[in-house]
């Protein structure tokens, strides 16, 4: 069933049909973090993400999951939520009482933290892959592989003790499998689905050139800021006629306010060299037409900036001048006789 509805994703992805290279794979998953403070005292927060938005999350050790989108629920009834949730929940206290109970003998450090990913990645080209993947203390420690788990040479002898342990319950090893192979694609499914329609919002990136600090003597930093868009894949690179510059440096994208996004990429070049380089930006909205911006422009629009708003405040400024004094001087009696 699942591979019948693979075309509906290829359809509904952000940027799915679009040829610029944005064909990434999109993930759900569900990222949950315990810290141990001592032999009796834990701390949970989880939350769920498709790609980079967040669609559900738990508040610290509370049992409640709170619904981030409107479709956070995809196409699943309550009741199939439910069972999944029962399932993480027994699968989350089984794994806590596991580490309570081998502490010492897996040599368990207090406070300490264990954070597991788990999920599934849709392909454009069709297919699915589930994932878990844990850690502890912020390095690689196991991932689980064809049903069973595998320690990460990161995680030592402690690592291997767990999977050990982990890979003695078959039955829960099933469940796990069933959860990334079977139930997390679909649930992705639904997600992009339910959500379409926010998902697939195309928005315009607005796109301007300044200069950044001088990165020296003699050189120039041109700065390329891209926002205002939607989706988030994007592409921009500073550009020699149709040469990529490969000293292009892109910045992380960030969000607005409004659920938009902006960028910033950098080009450190000598201040002779700046002529005729040109920002490049490639987005799903804007439909195959790139937005190029040529450096030296961004000055001269500036001049033709003022050389329109200065004459404007100028005609303003006159304008209450001769108001103000026309409302400061006598009007003429209508009773006087005209000279």
């Amino acid at each position: 069933m699942l591979f019948l509805q693979l075309p509906l994703f290829l359809v509904l992805l952000p940027g799915g049909a679009n040829e610029d290279g944005f064909q990434e794979p999109i993930s759900f998953q569900i990222i949950w973090i315990t810290s141990f403070y001592n032999r009796s005292w834990t701390e949970e927060l989880l939350s769920a993400w498709l790609g980079d938005v967040q669609t559900h999350k738990q508040e610290r050790n509370s049992d409640t999951v709170i619904y981030k989108q409107p479709w956070s629920k995809g196409n699943f009834s309550s009741e199939d939520l439910m069972e999944a949730e029962n399932i993480l929940r027994m699968l989350f206290v089984r794994s806590v009482q596991a580490f309570f109970n081998y502490a010492s003998q897996w040599k368990i450090e207090y406070p300490s933290d264990v954070q597991i990913a788990g999920g599934c990645d849709l392909h454009h080209g069709g297919g699915s892959v589930g994932f878990v993947r844990m850690a502890y203390q912020g390095s690689d420690f196991a991932t689980f592989q064809k049903k069973s788990w595998l320690p990460s040479p990161e995680g030592g002898i402690r690592a291997q003790l767990v999977c050990r342990l982990f890979n003695l319950y078959q039955g829960t090893l099933e469940i796990i499998h069933n959860l990334i192979s079977d139930t997390c694609p679909r649930f992705l499914l639904g997600l992009l689905d339910a959500g379409k329609a926010d998902l697939q919002r195309q928005v315009r990136p607005e796109a301007w050139l300044s200069p950044g600090p001088s990165p020296g003597p003699g050189r120039l930093m041109l700065v390329c800021h891209v926002s205002g868009f939607h989706p988030k894949p994007i592409w921009v690179m500073w550009m020699q006629g149709e040469r990529e510059q490969p000293g292009t440096q892109r910045g992380d994208i960030l969000p607005n306010a409004d659920g938009t996004w902006n960028l910033r990429v950098t080009l450190d070049v000598a201040a002779g060299e700046a002529s005729g380089l040109s920002c490049r930006v490639k987005h799903s909205s804007l439909g195959g037409r790139d937005i190029i911006l040529y450096w030296g422009q961004h000055s001269s629009m500036g001049w033709i900036f003022l050389a329109v708003t200065v004459p404007l405040v100028l005609l303003a400024g006159l304008a209450f001048w001769l108001r103000k004094r026309w409302t400061y001087c006598d009007p003429p009696s209508a009773l006087s006789p005209l000279e």
